[in-house]
C-alpha cells in the first residue's frame, strides 16, 4: 500500500468516532388512570339522564297532566264555594236552608200530585174498559133474548112430525113454555125465533108463529141445559106425552152445539122509555 492510501485511511478514522452511539428506543406512552366505580345514584342518573322518552309514554304524561288540572281545578272550586259559605253571616245560612227545604218540600209535593194523576188515569182507564166490557156483554145477552143477534150453545133439537090439523097452536106454545121454565135461552122454530112477545095462533091446519105460517114436521132448537131441558119434556103428562096422544112423534136429541141464528129486528117502543138518567 502506498503512502498516499495509508494517509487517507488515517483520515477517515479520524473524521469518523470511535463508537456510533446507540439510538435511543421511544419512551411508553403514559397509561391512562382507571375510570373510578359508579355508585347506584350515579348509575340511576346515567339511566334517566338523558331521558328516553317513547311515543306511549308521552301520550300517558299528557293524559296524567290533563287529569291533574282537572282534579286541581275542581278543588279550586269547591274551596271558593266553601270559603263563601264560610265567609257568609248565620241569618244568610239560615235563609239558604230555608229556601233549600222549600224546594224540597216543593218537588216532593209536585211528585205526589204527578203519581195522583197517574193513578186516576189508571184506574179511570180500567174503570172505562171494564164499564166498556159490560156494557158489550149486556148487550149481547139482552140482544139474545130479544132475538136481535144469533147465539149458540149446549142445548137441545125437538122435532114433531104428525099428521096436518092434529097439532095445534096451544100444543106448540105449552111446549114453548115448559122449555122456558126448564131454562132455555133462544128457542127458534122452523126459521122463526121466539121472544117474549111471541104468540101462536092457528091457520087451517097449519099454525103461525107471530105471523109466520109453518107447517108440520115442527123442528125446536132450544139452547139451555140439555140435562133440564129433556126430563122437563118428559114428564109425566108433559109435552111428549100429550103430543103422542095426538097421534105424533116427537124426537128429542141433545147436542153440544146449537145454533139459533134466526132473527128479529129490533122495535121501538112505542110508550116506555129509559127511567135511567
Amino acid at each position: 500500500m502506498s503512502t498516499q492510501d495509508e494517509t487517507g485511511e488515517n483520515r477517515l478514522r479520524k473524521e469518523l468516532p470511535e463508537e456510533v452511539p446507540a439510538i435511543p428506543a421511544p419512551a411508553p406512552e403514559p397509561e391512562e388512570p382507571a375510570e373510578p366505580a359508579l355508585t347506584g345514584r350515579q348509575r340511576l342518573v346515567q339511566g334517566l339522564w338523558p331521558p328516553r322518552v317513547t311515543r306511549a309514554q308521552l301520550i300517558v304524561a299528557v293524559l296524567l297532566f290533563g287529569l291533574g288540572f282537572g282534579l286541581a281545578v275542581q278543588v279550586a272550586s269547591n274551596s271558593d264555594g266553601d270559603s263563601a259559605l264560610r265567609g257568609a253571616r248565620q241569618e244568610d245560612l239560615v235563609r239558604i236552608l230555608d229556601e233549600l227545604d222549600d224546594r224540597t218540600q216543593r218537588l216532593e209535593d209536585e211528585k205526589q200530585d204527578l203519581e195522583t194523576q197517574r193513578d186516576e188515569l189508571e184506574n179511570s182507564s180500567n174503570q172505562a174498559e171494564e164499564a166498556r166490557r159490560q156494557t158489550i156483554e149486556k148487550e149481547r145477552q139482552l140482544g139474545v133474548l130479544a132475538g136481535t143477534v144469533a147465539a149458540e150453545g149446549t142445548g137441545i133439537t125437538m122435532t114433531i112430525e104428525a099428521p096436518k090439523g092434529t097439532v095445534e097452536a096451544d100444543m106448540l106454545l105449552d111446549a114453548i113454555q115448559e122449555l122456558r121454565a126448564a131454562g132455555a135461552e133462544a128457542i127458534q122454530v122452523n126459521g122463526v125465533r121466539v121472544v117474549a112477545s111471541t104468540f101462536l095462533t092457528d091457520s087451517g091446519e097449519s099454525v103461525a108463529v107471530d105471523g109466520n105460517k109453518i107447517n108440520a114436521p115442527y123442528r125446536f132448537k132450544v139452547i139451555g141445559k140439555p140435562q133440564d131441558l129433556e126430563p122437563a119434556l118428559n114428564i109425566p103428562g108433559g109435552v111428549v106425552q100429550t103430543l103422542e096422544k095426538e097421534q105424533a112423534t116427537v124426537t128429542v136429541e141433545r147436542s153440544d152445539k146449537i145454533v139459533v141464528d134466526a132473527l128479529r129486528a129490533a122495535k121501538r117502543p112505542d110508550y116506555a122509555r129509559s127511567s135511567s138518567q
